[in-house]
């Protein structure tokens, strides 16, 4: 662990973690000299010290520059297991110190190699037992007399990574209390004049009625709209509990110094420009460590709670938000303007508003934290422009869209950032990919635009979802009923086939002149009864999962007065055409949509969420067969004679696949002639070359590969021709026995720094190049990822029409085990893959490895707050 790592408490105060080093030696000692003596029961502190023998880590938690505690392992070199200890200060006990400090340790052990805690405890010691048990890893514990002897594997299963969540929920919703729920508020920089920032704020909270106290910091006014001003925040006469800094730029870092001597809890930087001058943000930050304050911001519009407790608006919009029970998050203060104008116009209304702006700590996944526990909020909307740990990220929001819908806004992704593809897998791996795989696969609503969310919103709100995507369309203007029911085939819905008993019951209502098959048809004479008796008869058909009605208004009557809610929980959406708004609500809570083409994708989408919802919770199958230390051991062979890393050769490639089970035709390295003809003999069949060239990956582009060769002549003529075409470059051939029949896909992995393994499929061989005929899907995968792998790509139903699924699907999850287990496997290319009836085969497969980044993969998985801005996507 690189750095200082700033994190919370169960109190929500926060602490900095950092790897001990023998300048730690002193507060070390103080600490342990402080302890009780029942608690020096471990023996393992020192200052760290690393040995041909032995290895040592230790990681303490310091507040300021105070020690409150220290976990500390001891990891012998030939042994993946390591010997764990931890104290923690009498005073700073039952604040979950000690978890923190061994999650941290065991993300640190883990990048060393060690894979496993051991302990010897006191059995009388009941505390620290179960502290080491309910971490929530994969534990024993052996009693033998007065000893216990415990166990922990350190791989990061599903069950810890949700002990994990479940904690950081604690500590972070005590520490975003400051922020969405104070007692108090100080506006710093509250302007005397109509058009400042600050006194726009100031101004927001007074109408808003703050149901706390409030301050204004201001060395030029005696008071600003009828509150007393001070000079500095030092001068007030309490700490309030957050602060609002609206004053310029170079005075930020200062002010926020001085709130956090003062006890503030938490700042609201409105302010902009601090990111372009790294002093300031040091500054910021500095302080925002040094007195474990939250912050959001800077460059932000603000924050506000319409809980009838706190009536907080603390935002400089023109319009206040209206209360409701949408929570927002978002990176853009116009995005959150117009989402807010959005939802007042539709009847609905913020629970929280929050303007991230650059997001240098309050996040994304802390308003998801907060949100899941919130009653009050009962659907969730997200603007981000960046993700600083997408799989905490994706953990948070799988949990709370199991709860109450989760809706993102996608943000510009631009792919000029995106580096020269080295395999087909990496060009298919965009940011935009990337992102929407984590969005599919977190079961959140992704939609293009304000429009997109609110019109989504309005049906979320009041209508059931459906149970299947079987639609029917009704409508009294039959061109417009064709558009929709071509709209709901665009976005993937069917439309239900009626049964006779519901067309024979339409044509005894209808007019002659009428159609009675989906889409229906009344014709624009019915009135408004007829209508609503041919809706009734509709819903009723067991067929029908969904109704959409497009009305318009004749002399005869409005049909669209006929609309009610269809019973049985069947959704129902209207088109009410000549609607001036994009969508708006019914009184009888239906929502009127004015074009079929929207309808139909607010339909498709609630459809996603039931889907989603139906799905069972991630099952992460049980895969024989694997060889993890074999596997590890070519990885670290290879990294050690090459520690840059680069693309295996073919036969390196092979062995490591074959660790993790997968089916591989195989094939031999030749670095003459002479062996390529002796391994030609040995299958005693025609066989392919592949020149293993320095730099060259895609082969049959580059002329590097020929096919059909029989005998000694062919091979001998194929390895001189690529001699003569590679020179030096050219290292050998790799020969493989020829293959027949079935069909080709594309499998591949790339590893992303940030967003973890992204898997890669679709079709392959001379199809290879279709990228638009290709899905992606994070690890790991679960099945039902698998599945969605399996059919979601450009024709994928023609390819498994009449082929056995499952060999794909066994091999799609081995990869991503593959992928998440050696994250060194940088990216990976199996192509193509030849599907045939009840098998599977990998004929082609290139592999690069690289060394790991300095943040562990594990690591990623915890809470953890960087003292930096996060990086944008």
């Amino acid at each position: 662990m690189s750095g200082d790592v700033r994190a919370l408490l169960v109190d929500g105060s926060a602490v900095s973690l950092r790897e001990l080093g023998p300048p730690d030696t002193d507060a070390l000692t103080d600490l342990l000299r402080a302890l009780p003596s029942g608690d020096q029961h471990f023996g393992l502190f020192s200052a760290p010290a690393r040995d041909e023998h032995s290895s040592q880590f230790a990681i303490g938690a310091f507040d300021d520059d105070r020690l409150l505690g220290v976990a500390s392992c001891v990891a012998a070199r030939d042994s993946d297991g390591a010997e764990v200890a931890f104290a923690v200060a009498a005073s700073a006990r039952t604040r979950g110190v000690a978890t923190l400090l061994l999650e941290h340790l065991a993300s640190l052990a883990r990048r060393h190699g060690v894979r496993r805690f051991t302990a010897d405890v006191s059995a009388a010691d009941s505390r620290a037992v179960r502290v080491l048990t309910d971490l929530g890893l994969v534990w024993t514990v052996t009693a033998n007399g007065d000893v216990a002897h415990v166990d922990l594997g350190l791989d990061p299963v599903g069950h810890y990574l949700e002990a994990v969540a479940d904690r950081e929920l604690t500590a972070d919703v005590e520490s975003l209390r400051a922020v969405l729920e104070p007692t108090s508020i100080v506006v710093v920089g509250a302007g005397r004049s109509s058009s400042s920032v600050g006194n726009a704020v100031l101004r927001n909270l007074l109408a808003g009625d703050f149901a706390g106290d409030l301050f204004a910091v201001n060395p030029h006014a005696d008071h600003v709209l009828g509150i007393p001003c001070h000079d500095t925040v030092l001068e007030l006469p309490s700490a309030p509990e957050l602060a609002v800094l609206c004053v310029p730029a170079k005075l930020v870092p200062g002010i926020a110094e001085e709130c956090g001597r003062h006890g503030v809890k938490a700042l609201v930087v409105i302010t902009s420009g601090l990111s372009d001058d790294p002093g300031l943000v040091e500054g910021l930050m500095g302080a925002v460590r040094e007195h474990g304050m939250r912050l959001v911001g800077p460059n932000c519009l603000g924050v506000s709670t319409s809980a009838p407790e706190v009536r907080m608006d603390a935002t400089f919009t023109r319009t206040r938000a209206a209360a409701g029970d949408v929570g927002l998050i978002t990176q853009s203060g116009g995005i959150a303007i117009a989402v807010s104008e959005q939802l007042n116009r539709i009847g609905r209304g913020t629970s929280n508003l929050v303007s991230a702006g650059d997001k240098y700590d309050v996040s994304g996944n802390d308003m998801l934290l907060w949100w899941e526990r919130d009653e009050r909020t009962r659907a969730v909307v997200l603007y981000l422009e960046s993700f600083g740990n997408p799989r905490k990220f994706a953990r948070l929001a799988r949990r709370v869209a199991r709860r109450k819908p989760v809706l993102a806004i996608r943000s510009a992704t631009t792919e000029q950032g995106q580096r020269a593809a080295a395999s087909h897998t990496a060009s298919a791996a965009t940011p935009a990919a990337t992102r929407d795989a984590l969005f599919r696969q977190s079961g959140i609503i992704a939609v293009d635009g304000v429009t997109e969310l609110v019109d989504v919103l309005a049906a979320l709100d009041v209508q059931p979802l459906p149970t299947g995507r079987s639609v029917a369309v009704l409508s009294n203007a039959g061109g417009l009923g064709v558009l929709a029911a071509d709209a709901c085939v665009t976005h993937g819905l069917a439309m239900a086939e009626l049964s006779e008993v519901t067309t024979r019951a339409l044509r005894a209502v209808m007019p002659d002149t009428s159609s009675p098959h989906n889409p229906v048809d009344t014709g624009a004479v019915v009135d408004e009864d007829v209508f609503a008796r041919c809706l009734d008869l509709i819903a009723a058909d067991p067929a029908v999962d969904a109704v959409i009605t497009v009305t318009v208004p004749t002399a005869l009557g409005d049909p669209a007065t006929a609309i009610h809610r269809l019973p049985a929980g069947k959704p129902l959406l209207s088109v009410r055409a000549g609607q001036a708004m994009s969508v708006e609500t019914t009184p009888t809570g239906v929502p009127s949509y004015a074009d079929p083409a929207w309808a139909a994708f607010v339909l498709a989408r609630l459809v996603e969420r039931a889907e989603w919802l139906a799905r069972p919770e991630p099952d992460h199958a049980h895969l024989g067969g694997i060889d993890l230390a074999g596997a590890r051991t070519i990885v670290a062979d290879h990294l050690a004679t090459d520690p840059a890393g680069r693309w295996l050769d073919p036969d390196q490639a092979i062995v490591l696949l074959r660790a993790f089970g997968l089916p591989m035709l195989g094939g031999v390295l030749a670095t003459t002639p002479e062996g390529a003809v002796s391994a030609q003999r040995s299958y005693d069949s025609p066989v392919a070359l592949k020149a293993v060239v320095t730099g060259l990956l895609h082969k049959t582009k580059g002329h590097g590969v020929s096919l059909l060769l029989a005998d000694r002549d062919a091979v001998t003529a194929a390895f001189e021709q690529f001699r003569g075409r590679f020179g030096a470059r050219l290292r050998g051939v790799f020969v493989q026995p020829m293959t027949t029949g079935g069909r080709e896909l594309l499998v591949g992995v790339v590893n992303d720094p940030r967003f973890g393994p992204l898997v890669v499929t679709g079709l392959g061989g001379v199809d290879t190049d279709l990228v638009d005929r290709r899905t992606c899907a994070l690890a790991p995968l679960s099945m039902m990822d698998a599945d969605d792998l399996l059919h979601g790509f450009g024709g994928a139903a023609e390819v498994f029409a009449d082929l056995d699924e499952w060999p794909v699907r066994d091999l799609l999850l081995r990869v991503a085990r593959l992928a998440e287990l050696l994250p060194e496997v940088a990216e990976l290319d199996l192509n193509p893959v030849v599907v045939s009836d009840g098998s599977c085969l990998v004929v082609d497969a290139r592999v690069r490895v690289a060394p790991v980044e300095s943040v562990d993969p594990f690591l990623r998985g915890l809470h953890v707050q960087r003292p930096t801005k996060e990086v944008a996507s």
